[in-house]
């Protein structure tokens, strides 16, 4: 628990790639959440002239950059992708940045009077970033439904959506990690019934019961 306030509640948002979670911040932001887009954070790290893009060139030399003095992202990812090592290192130079910036962006809401907290992350737990929750949702689906949603959605081959999802992690690793694991199998107004029930859940502190 970040904050020694009951009324701040920090839920964090995770699960698998075209499982649901843009409609899942949708409903709550809808219940009154304020959503801290954890990707939108990790971009705006390395962006020219920040720090962690310095400590990135230093790691990975000067062709990781492109002519502007910018991250080239495409160079980047070709290289920790095909590398564990080099994702690790990479990792390990960014989540420091990402969480602070996390907390700062939470620690000026809170002041502005924001109590209720939604962190997006994909990576949640690979980043460490639970730590900050209260709780943690999770979505999940089937992998075939999740491959055609990516496909769809992102404009992917079967097989470039085959290899994003064999990197993450299955239904189980979400389910023995969550207060809530909600699986994504139906209608979309299912889903968001179970979202809201969810969210309404957490806001009465129904969660603290089983922690």
């Amino acid at each position: 628990m970040l904050y020694d306030n009951d009324d701040i509640r920090i839920v964090g948002l995770t699960g698998m790639s075209g499982a649901g979670k843009t409609t899942a911040c949708e409903v709550f932001a809808e219940k009154g959440f304020c959503i801290i887009d954890c990707d939108k954070v990790s971009r705006n790290v390395v962006e020219k002239g920040r720090p962690a893009l310095g400590e990135i060139t230093a790691r990975f030399g000067k062709d990781i950059l492109l002519e502007d003095g910018s991250l080239d992202r495409r160079k980047l990812g070709g290289i920790v992708f095909s590398d564990k090592q080099s994702l690790a290192a990479l990792d390990g130079i960014i989540y420091p940045f990402i969480h602070f910036e996390i907390i700062r962006e939470m620690s000026e809401r809170a002041k502005a009077g924001e109590t209720l907290f939604l962190l997006d992350a994909p990576t949640l737990f690979e980043s460490g970033a639970d730590v900050f929750c209260d709780c943690v949702v999770s979505v999940t689906a089937d992998k075939d439904i999740c491959r055609e949603r990516i496909m769809q959605r992102d404009g992917l081959t079967r097989e470039q959506a085959e290899m994003r999802l064999s990197s993450q992690h299955g239904r189980a690793f979400y389910e023995e990690r969550s207060y809530r694991c909600i699986v994504n199998g139906g209608t979309r107004e299912e889903l968001v019934r179970q979202l809201d029930e969810t969210a309404e859940e957490i806001m009465q502190g129904a969660y603290i019961e089983q922690t």
